[in-house]
C-alpha cells in the first residue's frame, strides 16, 4: 500500500489569516447652546443610588436660574437648592460641578472675579437668551422644588416623624428574617393599605 502524504500546500489546508477592519465609530454631534439633554437614570454624586431629583438639563437650567439672579459659585448653588426645597433635596459636588462646567463649554455662564479661592459664575448673553426660551420649564422646575418643600413642611411634625420611625423598625424587626411567613407578608401589606386609605380620607 502505497504511503499518502499529507499536502500542506493543497488549497484546503492552507491557513486563511482574516483581515480585521478598523471600527467606525461616529462622530459626536457638537454641542448645541440651545439644547438641554434629559438624561434619564440614576445621579451618580447621589449616595446610596437614589434616583436622581433632576435631569441632567433640568438641573442646568436651575443652577441657570439661580446665577441669572446673582453672581455664585458653586457651594451657593447647593446651599441655594437646598433652601428652595425646604432641605428635601441637597444635590452633591459630584452632580453640580460637571453641569456648571457644561454651562461654561455652553458659553452659558462665565467666571467672574470674587472673593476667596471660590470660582463664582454669572450669566451671559447667551445664557440669559436660553433662559427665555425654556421659562416654562424653568417655572414648573421651581414649582417642583416649592412643592417637595410644602411636603416636607407638612409632613416633618413631630409625632408624624416618630410614628415613620416606629413603622419603620417595626417592619425591619418583623419582616427582616429570610424565614419570613408569606402570610405575615400579605397581612403587613394589607395593615399598610388600609392605613394609607384611611389617611387619603382625612
Amino acid at each position: 500500500m502505497e504511503n499518502m502524504k499529507m499536502n500542506f500546500d493543497h488549497p484546503s489546508h492552507r491557513t486563511h489569516r482574516r483581515h480585521s477592519h478598523p471600527r467606525e465609530f461616529g462622530h459626536r454631534p457638537p454641542r448645541d447652546s440651545h439644547h438641554f439633554e434629559h438624561e434619564r437614570g440614576r445621579d451618580r454624586g447621589e449616595r446610596g443610588g437614589r434616583r436622581r431629583m433632576f435631569d441632567s438639563g433640568d438641573l442646568r437650567l436651575v443652577l441657570l436660574k439661580l446665577i441669572a439672579e446673582q453672581p455664585r459659585h458653586g457651594y451657593d448653588l447647593i446651599r441655594a437648592i437646598e433652601e428652595a426645597s425646604g432641605s428635601s433635596y441637597v444635590p452633591s459636588p459630584g452632580v453640580v460641578y460637571p453641569a456648571l462646567s457644561m454651562l461654561q463649554d455652553l458659553g452659558q455662564i462665565s467666571e467672574v472675579a470674587s472673593e476667596g479661592a471660590r470660582k463664582a459664575f454669572a450669566i451671559t448673553p447667551q445664557g440669559t437668551a436660553d433662559l427665555a426660551a425654556h421659562a416654562e420649564r424653568i417655572s414648573e422646575l421651581q414649582a417642583r422644588l416649592a412643592m417637595i418643600a410644602t411636603m416636607r413642611e407638612r409632613t416633618d411634625g413631630g409625632p408624624v416623624r416618630r410614628a415613620m420611625e416606629n413603622l419603620k423598625v417595626a417592619l425591619r424587626n418583623r419582616l427582616g428574617g429570610n424565614d419570613t411567613d408569606p402570610k405575615i407578608v400579605h397581612d403587613v401589606a394589607a395593615i399598610l393599605d388600609d392605613a394609607a386609605q384611611r389617611i387619603e380620607r382625612l
